[in-house]
């Protein structure tokens, strides 16, 4: 009988020589190509250079070293094809058994800072490793294919139990490692496929969408329990909250995902926005902030950001932009809260707020910025995708448009109220004021179908504490009525898009109350 072949060829060598050195000891023969081949040899494995096989040398710097024949033909041929093995004995190849191939670090280089250059990004382009992935997976009845360092074990196991035998890895494990693999080269061909994009069309939307992940996470439900549900982390290098570490309690649930998404992205905003303060304060509630604050010190971005809305506040999700004190985990106490996520912990405010077994906290190092990317979303019968990120407004070009105009401190505070009211489902309405230490909201009126009844849910939530504050609006006020309330429950200035074709009847009406009203011209509609 001959003796099994593999083909083993890996950038990401973990792992690689136990492999090897377990087949060599099963009496396999190992071909292998460059960097691999050295690395066994290294160890002490016996090794069979490709080119011998294929009696060609690699050329082209390595470019091209497994395309031939000799080595498709190899995987390829099918064994239960009396047709096949002849043609592959007349040619004088031999059948090879296993295909261990993992891929050059495309995503790794393309997401190097400073980024490297189209030419140094093209020769992380596999093109012989996709190729014998996909053949070999095609062939999997015939050919095992490993792709990932972590498949290696159960691999050896299975061929330990049959002397060495390929046909000891059974049909249900090829499968799985074939799936792996097409998975790989689809993940693999999408990552490609979107980094030149951005790097060689000047448009901003992509006109295809190529989405990749890394493997799923199953959670325990979705929004609701009958909901099945997973988490996708991107593929390539972990980032947002692929790359959170949870510290203690039950894993997180699709809507703790949601939620720290959108604790997080304004986290982002606030910490761009107001650099006028140091620290910011976020509460989440189903996916909408019911409190956030800028403050001087940690404790005060707290208090005031739950003061907004304490009852909203009970299980929500938090966001810190700085590493979190032992006096802020005092200050938080017995506040039922979901999950926490900043860059970090005091050790002794971990410990603290890790008395409650349900909570969850999680830290982000670095938070990271909120940049302008394409988002996409799912309607029936197809995607939609836009460019999503951080207000973007222009503050050189807004206009105050009323007799009083707002002063220095009101600016930060309308910076401030945008950065959160982006954030807010429309139609919104917040009140915004100054506090001892920074700057917070008072009332959140998110996602009503009238724009004066936003203003009087913010209104109710703000009490009096609406007296002296600023309201801001996601979007103009098509008639007066919003102003007129808002001037009966003690607002003094208004921050909004403006665009209505009643501006003027909105103008006249803040005149008469004698309020500033300021207009930035960028719509915030959070749909």
């Amino acid at each position: 009988m001959e003796r099994p072949r593999a083909l083993i060829s890996v950038w990401d060598k973990t792992g690689i020589e136990e492999l090897a050195t377990s087949l060599d000891s099963m009496d396999w023969e190992i071909l292998s190509t460059g960097g691999t081949a050295s690395k066994l040899r290294e160890c002490g494995i016996d090794v069979t250079d490709v080119s011998e096989v294929t009696g060609h040398p690699e050329i082209f710097d390595g470019r091209v070293k497994t395309l031939h024949p000799a080595v498709h033909g190899g995987i390829l041929v099918r064994r239960g094809s009396e047709k096949d093995m002849q043609t592959l004995s007349e040619l004088g190849y031999a059948g090879i058994d296993l295909v261990c191939v993992n891929l050059y670090p495309f995503e790794d280089t393309a997401a190097r800072e400073p980024p490297v250059s189209d030419q140094e990004l093209i020769e992380m382009i596999d093109i012989g490793g996709p190729t014998m992935v996909r053949s070999a997976a095609k062939n999997h009845a015939d050919v095992i294919i490993v792709t990932e360092p972590e498949q290696y074990e159960s691999v050896l196991e299975s061929l330990s139990k049959s002397n060495g035998q390929p046909s000891g890895v059974g049909l249900e494990l090829r499968k799985e490692l074939a799936l792996s693999a097409f998975q790989t080269t689809a993940s693999y061909d999408a990552a490609v496929s979107n980094e030149l994009w951005s790097r060689f069309s000047e448009k901003t939307i992509p006109n295809r969408i190529h989405a990749s992940s890394g493997e799923g996470r199953e959670l325990r439900y979705g929004e609701n329990p009958h909901q099945p549900a997973s988490f996708y982390p991107d593929s390539g290098t972990p980032s947002g909250l692929s790359a959170a570490v949870q510290h203690g309690g039950k894993p997180l649930s699709y809507n703790n995902y949601l939620d720290l998404d959108a604790a997080l992205r304004l986290a982002r905003s606030l910490t761009q926005a107001c650099d006028f303060a140091p620290h910011s304060c976020v509460i989440i509630k189903h996916t909408n902030p019911c409190g956030a604050s800028v403050a001087e010190n940690q404790v005060s971005a707290w208090e005031t950001a739950l003061a907004s809305d304490p009852e909203s506040a009970f299980g929500c999700v938090i966001a810190f932009d700085q590493v979190v004190g032992k006096e802020t985990a005092q200050a938080i106490g017995n506040h039922f809260f979901e999950c926490m996520i900043a860059p970090g912990y005091e050790p002794e405010a971990l410990d603290l707020l890790a008395q409650s077994k349900n909570r969850r906290m999680l830290t982000l190092e670095p938070l990271g910025e909120y940049r302008e990317e394409p988002k996409i979303r799912q309607v029936q019968g197809g995607w939609l995708s836009q460019i999503q990120g951080p207000p973007g407004i222009d503050w050189g070009d807004t206009r105050s448009v009323t007799i009083r105009s707002l002063d220095e401190e009101e600016l930060k505070l309308a910076r401030f109220g945008t950065s959160v009211i982006a954030e807010v489902q429309s139609n919104a309405i917040i009140l915004v004021s100054k506090t001892e230490t920074g700057f917070a909201t008072v009332g959140v009126g998110p996602g009503q179908t009238s724009r004066v009844e936003a203003v009087r849910i913010a209104a109710r939530r703000a009490g009096e504490r609406a007296h002296g504050s600023m309201m801001v609006s996601d979007a103009f006020f098509p008639f007066r009525d919003g102003i007129d309330t808002s001037n009966e429950i003690g607002i003094t200035s208004v921050v909004q898009p403006g665009g209505s074709i009643r501006d003027d009847e909105v103008i006249e009406a803040a005149n008469e109350h004698g309020m500033a009203m300021l207009f930035t011209g960028t719509r915030l509609f959070r749909h």
